[in-house]
């Protein structure tokens, strides 16, 4: 049985066509052939079935070898074409191997023809296994590895063709998508990145039967991706696929026998106003997914020209920020704390307040969030504490018949996540000489139960150092009655929102005299803070609240101020 081979002869002589046949039978092939002798009987025979190579005649009455080689160079086809021909001379034989032939035999000297087609098999099969690996290349260089799905390098690339056609038609309508997924780190972190590759997988699948033929999802990364919705006719459209897109990746999704939920957070831009380049509608899409993420997740917001103004507001604040750091623009400011059986001020909480330059003092509920979320909470807070120690000690000299008071300071989740911070605080105390029986650090509910194991074991070590721990804003955060018992703490501090309504409200005096009896069955003392009126502070009383803060005794201070205080030993 000979190797068999798939031939399209272009040749109109039947005697020359067997007679090129039963030399490949002869020198062990066994071909399965087709005479065609005309260019539209080669296009159809090209178009109709599949061939190893093609062998043809030059000279034909209505067809020739170049305008054979033509005819398959009209098409994709990459196919050996070989000349098998009487004598033509040598200069169209060169002629015909410059056009694109792969080998020119003379009929009468069929000796080559089998070596010749073997050459140019192993040949064709080299040229498209290159070309696979470099569509291969081409295709990842343009696709996400894990999804399949464009990248943002092709997708920027469709969006600016899009973009191009819509600056010459000023009616035609398009929209691009941001979006993230909700609390996938969740996923990661507690299912593995496997599970999270599974999921971005199945999410990708989701997306694709939302959109129409010749819209584009593409992979942003991580749990981002970008939609391209192509020549829509109104604004609603995309709210639609919004909507449905929404609805579909809500779906539970079912993992290594694990139930999966999650939400997507969608930001929409238009191509309304002047856009000049894709980035900037990617960049007002994601300016808009934030925004639906700080309204709640799993909504979808729309960009409009306030959200670009509000980022460059928040980009020059955090520039500021940054520069506040290294030319040292941070003070603090002084609140006491009251022992309600004695009137007297037994601590004060350390407020970290920023003197900017320009914008003079800077609410904290401005760059506060800001710090949390840029990671510089942890340079400014350790400097928080550093100079609480400092104040304290100066006080403890300045004026010694005022002691004993103490000095409270918070700690930010981002600073009770840092492995270091143990360290860091006792370098702090050995350095400004303070008595760490002194000095009370406040974290809140929310910072500890983001890693619960991790925060326990840190206060733990700040306790064997002998610090005081208050837990903070207590009763807005996670509910953590059940870690109560297993947290080292030694106060709670009832959040003022709990407080301000006292009196007016019985359920919520309630509330604050069931919060108060908790902690004492805990063996925990506990300060009240916003207290603002007379009223509250007889109440507090009565409940047996050990301690209160708030503007009925003094606002947030400046050191001089509370010396002076200090000073006037003032009792309430």
């Amino acid at each position: 049985m000979g190797i068999p081979i798939r031939i399209l002869v272009v040749e109109d002589s039947q005697e020359d066509l067997f007679l090129v046949i039963r030399h490949l039978r002869e020198t062990g092939y066994e071909p399965v052939f087709k005479q065609v002798d005309r260019a539209q009987a080669m296009q159809e025979a090209l178009s109709s079935q599949e061939w190893d190579l093609i062998i043809a005649d030059y000279f034909l009455p209505q067809f020739s070898a170049p305008e054979a080689l033509k005819t398959l160079k009209s098409t994709s086809l990459d196919l050996p074409f070989i000349i098998v021909s009487g004598t033509v001379g040598e200069e169209v034989a060169v002629s015909a191997l410059k056009a694109g032939a792969h080998d020119y035999i003379m009929k009468n000297n069929l000796t080559r023809l089998g070596s010749a087609i073997e050459r140019e098999l192993r040949d064709a099969k080299e040229r498209k296994n290159r070309k696979a690996i470099e569509e291969r290349i081409k295709h990842d260089a343009m696709h996400d590895g894990l999804t399949g799905l464009p990248n943002l390098t092709l997708f920027l690339d469709r969006l600016e063709r899009v973009l191009e056609r819509s600056k010459r038609q000023s009616k035609y309508l398009f929209a691009v998508m941001f979006l993230d997924l909700d609390n996938f780190r969740i996923v990661n972190d507690s299912l593995g990145h496997s599970v999270g590759d599974q999921l971005i997988r199945v999410i990708s699948q989701r997306l694709k039967t939302c959109l129409r033929m010749g819209d584009t999802v593409a992979r942003f990364g991580g749990d981002e991706f970008v939609i391209l919705l192509d020549d829509i006719k109104q604004v609603s459209d995309a709210t639609y696929i919004a909507t449905r897109i929404q609805n579909e990746v809500s779906v539970a999704i079912q993992l290594n026998e694990t139930e999966i939920f999650t939400t997507t957070s969608i930001g929409v831009a238009f191509n309304l106003g002047t856009y000049h380049h894709a980035q900037d509608l990617v960049r007002d899409a994601e300016i808009a997914m934030y925004r639906a993420k700080e309204h709640g997740k799993s909504q979808y917001e729309i960009f409009d020209t306030n959200m670009h103004l509000q980022i460059l507001e928040r980009l020059k604040l955090e520039i500021d920020l940054r520069r506040a750091i290294n030319q040292q623009e941070f003070c603090n400011h002084y609140q006491p704390i009251i022992s309600l059986k004695t009137g007297k001020i037994i601590s004060f909480e350390s407020l970290i307040r920023w003197q900017h330059p320009e914008r003079g003092l800077v609410s904290p509920m401005q760059f506060i969030p800001l710090a949390e979320e840029t990671g510089l909470i942890i340079p400014i807070g350790l400097w928080g504490v550093r100079e609480a120690c400092n104040q304290l000690k100066a006080w403890h000299q300045k004026i010694p018949q005022a002691l004993p008071f103490t000095m409270s300071v918070n700690i930010s989740r981002k600073q009770l996540a840092q492995s270091g911070l143990v360290e860091q605080i006792e370098k702090m105390l050995q350095e400004t000489n303070t008595d760490a029986s002194c000095l009370k650090l406040e974290i809140t509910e929310s910072a500890v139960m983001e890693n619960s194991k991790f925060a326990i074991e840190q206060l733990m070590q700040l306790k064997k150092l002998k610090i005081q721990l208050y837990m903070d804003d207590f009763g807005t955060g996670y509910s953590s009655l059940s870690y109560l018992h297993r947290l080292p703490i030694d106060a709670l501090k009832i959040d003022r929102s709990f407080i301000l309504h006292m009196g007016k409200d019985k359920k919520n005096t309630e509330f604050v005299r069931a919060m108060i009896v908790l902690a004492h069955h805990l063996g925990l003392e506990v300060i009240a803070e916003g207290v603002e009126t007379q009223e509250q502070l007889m109440q507090l009383r009565e409940l047996e609240c050990e301690y209160a803060q708030g503007f009925f005794f003094s606002k947030p201070l400046v050191n001089q101020a509370i010396e002076n205080m200090l000073a006037q030993d003032p009792a309430w």
